[in-house]
């Protein structure tokens, strides 16, 4: 029998592990190349994966709900498909039972090797998150040091955990290195395993570096679950990805929120002039996001500044300007999928390209290029017609601008013959910022340039 294996898809960048959501197949199925073989689920998208070869489904290593690191097999396909399934040949038993009498042995070599060769990529390629490296700094402690702790994260990756842990024992003069399954110390904020597992798969770097999530620190409402109208609920995945995500955020960066109100007068009536032929030309409806999306690429060519990621005190600024978009979904959770290059779209290339987000969102099927790369965020806020908000930095970006709900409202116009009230269509916009690299007058400058790229829309 000749024997495929079907492997854990990485599905993008910094994706640790998958949950399989659903199996399409069964054992003794036949298969053709391209069918569908199973959903699987991370953190950032979910996805169906075709089968790269036609054969016959022979083992299904796991079961739906199961989490499964990237690169385990989770499947085997037989390429002989069914001629394979006969009666097996005496020679066949034959080598069977040779092969049996060897298994532990060839068993026991390869695990053997797979340490020795994991130990060498750990040391030639070990790679650091900012938060570890920061530690390491703070604590004083040198590369090579660094290099000799063994580490518990996925493929060895040392983690924050590991490395408090390794911290705390020098300060306890204890000399040894941690090592894989030490407890975590009672001051620890990290979470119970459960969650923590949820949070070890946000790695929610979309550029070259990544930052390690925070769990939350440990509630402790527990008790009121036992109270009479009270019912308990556990976060689904999603939901646990986002609120590490968030917890994570606000420990990370110093949050700072400006607010302006904006004249969109001018938009809305071209909104209101163009919307109908658009539709009919395009297909799609004419919203503000587009322009307000174009106003933030302007201003970020021209901020470069804010286009940027924090990685330790180094400063790694992008070269390509990729907007996220915050998209609801049906079931209350929140996605952001990546509008790519969008300083290089028209009006219409980026209407187009936000609403087919929207609908892959919406019917989740948005793929692993589609919520990867972004470099800055938009939220809006007015879909509710909430007046602005103080969003939270989309990690590892350094801003995020909320979009608040567009009134009617009388203002104050000048004109030749004086000021004058007027009806006008106000909103707010708010940019939250990293304070670390973004100051006052920076984003204050970023913020006015998009008010004033939309007070004085042209089409």
């Amino acid at each position: 029998m000749s024997r495929f294996e079907i492997k854990m898809p990485k599905l993008g960048e910094s994706i640790t592990e998958g949950t399989i959501v659903s199996w399409s197949v069964k054992v003794g199925d036949v298969i053709q190349e391209d069918d569908i073989l199973f959903e699987v689920n991370t953190a950032k998208v979910s996805a169906e994966i075709p089968s790269p070869v036609a054969g016959k489904v022979v083992e299904i290593l796991y079961k739906e709900g199961d989490t499964v690191a990237v690169g385990t097999v989770v499947a085997v396909v037989d390429l002989d498909g069914e001629e394979s399934s006969g009666e097996t040949t005496v020679n066949e038993d034959a080598a069977k039972v040779e092969t049996n009498s060897v298994s532990d042995t060839i068993s026991t070599e390869t695990t053997n090797r797979q340490q020795e060769l994991k130990a060498v990529v750990v040391a030639e390629e070990r790679w650091y998150s900012p938060v570890v490296i920061q530690l390491a700094k703070e604590a004083s402690i040198p590369k090579e040091e660094l290099d000799s702790i063994q580490g518990t994260g996925y493929e060895g990756r040392l983690s924050k955990k590991d490395i408090k842990d390794y911290i705390d024992k020098k300060k306890r003069g204890v000399s040894e290195t941690s090592k894989p399954g030490t407890s975590v110390p009672a001051t620890s904020s990290v979470s119970s395993v459960k969650s923590a597992s949820s949070a070890s798969t946000v790695a929610v770097s979309t550029a070259s570096t990544a930052i390690t999530s925070v769990a939350s620190p440990k509630q402790t409402l527990a008790p009121e679950t036992n109270i009479s109208g009270v019912e308990l609920k556990e976060m689904d995945r999603v939901r646990r990805i986002i609120a590490d995500h968030m917890v994570m955020s606000k420990k990370v960066s110093p949050h700072v929120t400006n607010v302006v109100e904006v004249d969109v007068t001018k938009l809305v009536r071209w909104r209101d002039q163009n919307k109908d032929a658009f539709f009919r030309r395009e297909g799609v409806k004419l919203t503000y996001m587009p322009a307000i999306t174009e106003a933030v690429a302007k201003a970020l060519a021209a901020y470069p500044q804010v286009n940027v990621s924090v990685d330790g005190y180094n400063i790694l600024f992008k070269k390509h300007i990729n907007i996220g978009i915050a998209v609801s979904l049906n079931d209350g959770n929140l996605i952001v999928p990546v509008v790519h290059d969008a300083d290089h779209l028209n009006l219409n290339g980026l209407a187009v390209t936000i609403d087919s987000l929207a609908i892959k969102a919406r019917d989740n099927k948005l793929m692993p290029e589609d919520i990867d790369g972004g470099t800055f965020t938009i939220t809006n806020f007015g879909t509710f017609k909430s007046l602005f908000g103080t969003p939270i930095i989309n990690q590892p970006q350094v801003a995020i601008l909320g979009v608040g709900y567009i009134e009617k409202k009388p203002a104050v116009v000048e004109t030749p013959e004086g000021d004058t009230i007027a009806i006008r269509h106000k909103m707010y916009l708010s940019l939250s910022y990293d304070h670390r690299v973004v100051d006052g007058m920076l984003g204050g400058n970023f913020l006015h340039f998009i008010a004033d790229y939309l007070e004085n829309w042209k089409g």
